[in-house]
């Protein structure tokens, strides 16, 4: 099977306060916007979003759940600016304070208005006790260099 995409989609009960926070705080773009389901694209990355209402007609009745158990990556150039922005200057949640970690991240977590996960995560180099997890690196070499 070939994909010819591929998206989250969070299902939430208030679609346009969560997909503001989405355009206003990591530079999403509205690509489709019904008050039901709003799509997001990145521009920067291509990366894509859906917000979806719930309850609505197109979500079986049993499966009609607000999101839970959900953590969103987003990979940035400089951790520490989108920090100081978010946490510092906005104001959003903070649910894991500003860290590096042995396996090769330093990184913060906050959340989005319905309660979804965000980990904002800068690549750093890992320690070299987990350099032997990595199968491939973007050179498609097996380790690290």
């Amino acid at each position: 099977m070939k994909l010819s995409g591929f998206y989250p989609v969070l299902m939430t009960k208030n679609v346009s306060e969560t997909s503001e926070f989405y355009l206003q705080h990591f530079g999403f773009s509205i690509v489709f916007e019904a008050d039901w389901y709003i799509s997001l694209k990145q521009e920067e990355t291509g990366g894509e979003l859906a917000i979806l209402q719930a309850d609505h007609e197109t979500v079986p009745s049993s499966f009609g759940n607000t999101v839970q158990g959900l953590i969103i990556n987003f990979e940035v150039e400089n951790v520490d600016e989108v920090y100081e922005r978010l946490v510092k200057k906005h104001k959003l949640p903070l649910h894991l304070d500003l860290r590096d970690e042995a396996f090769g991240q330093r990184h913060f977590i906050t959340s989005d208005p319905s309660g979804v996960l965000i980990d904002v995560i800068t690549v750093i180099p890992p320690d070299k006790s987990f350099q032997d997890y990595y199968k491939e690196t973007e050179t498609g070499e097996q380790g690290l260099s």
